[in-house]
């Protein structure tokens, strides 16, 4: 069995926690949410046998590197890491409806990974990526997008429950309150902001090694900036002016959508970082 055919039945393993998770929290049944914990877990696992399958792969082929340099690479790195950061909110947090919120967004990377536009090939490293910065660099950023990923799901909830909704009955009361989706996504943010600054950081001495220079203004550079300028706006009004609650959900909203478009939307501007 290839790393791509794993691939492939994983996504239908996130598929199924996700449903088993979305069953346990609208009829309210505890056994279909440890159901789908466990089923997590067991996607997260093939996930990681894939990577290191596919790695183990590249070096039968004689170009051995870390599964990370490509679309098709990053994306199953980022729904691996996605699926962790919401077990392990999940634990710490006893609240199913963040896996609730998280599952679904590991499903859809993973789908988008299947399709046929993206190149799923194992290829060679340009001389510039051919470095030991690549492994901390991409998992760093990666590790980043994914807690921005949970955070935005958080936000997307925050503002969609109704206030007062005391009087309410259904899906929708079952919202955590305002304060705990608010604490979790300032959290998010915080835990991602850290390891984006140290991706970009890496990412600066990486570039000095391959092109000789710090900082180019190359699109995904700039963007990565506007991504951590965003989110850094974010706890500043927080820390220092007290913003909570919808201000913070939208900015959160913002920076993911700033965190998309550095990650896919780059590719269709030239540059050196546009991923294949």
């Amino acid at each position: 069995m290839t790393s791509s055919q794993i691939f492939s039945i994983i996504t239908f393993i996130y598929g199924l926690a996700t449903i088993l998770y979305i069953f346990s929290w609208i009829f309210k049944k505890k056994l279909p949410g440890k159901m789908a914990t466990a089923v997590t877990i067991v996607a997260v696992l093939g996930n990681l046998t894939g990577i290191i399958l596919r790695w183990i792969e590249s070096y039968q082929m004689g170009i051995g590197h870390a599964p990370l340099s490509n679309l098709y690479e990053s994306l199953i790195f980022f729904a691996m890491t996605i699926a962790l950061i919401h077990l392990f909110i999940g634990f710490r947090y006893k609240l199913r409806f963040i896996n609730v919120v998280a599952s679904p967004i590991p499903l859809l990377v993973m789908a988008y990974a299947s399709l046929p536009k993206v190149n799923d090939a194992i290829q060679p490293l340009i001389p510039a990526l051919q470095s030991n910065w690549l492994i901390t660099h991409v998992m760093t950023c990666f590790v980043g997008y994914s807690a921005f990923a949970i955070a935005f799901g958080i936000s997307i909830m925050f503002l969609i429950k109704p206030s007062g909704d005391r009087t309410h009955t259904g899906i929708v009361s079952r919202i955590p309150d305002f304060d705990v989706l608010d604490d979790l996504t300032h959290q998010m943010v915080m835990f991602g902001f850290l390891f984006l600054s140290i991706g970009i950081i890496t990412g600066a001495v990486w570039a000095n090694q391959a092109w000789g220079r710090y900082w180019g203004w190359d699109p995904k550079e700039t963007w990565s900036l506007i991504t951590w300028l965003i989110y850094a706006t974010l706890l500043h009004a927080r820390l220092m002016r007290g913003w909570q609650g919808k201000k913070i959900a939208i900015l959160s909203c913002i920076g993911f959508f700033a965190v998309i478009f550095t990650y896919f939307g780059v590719n269709l501007l030239p540059g050196l970082h546009s991923y294949q």
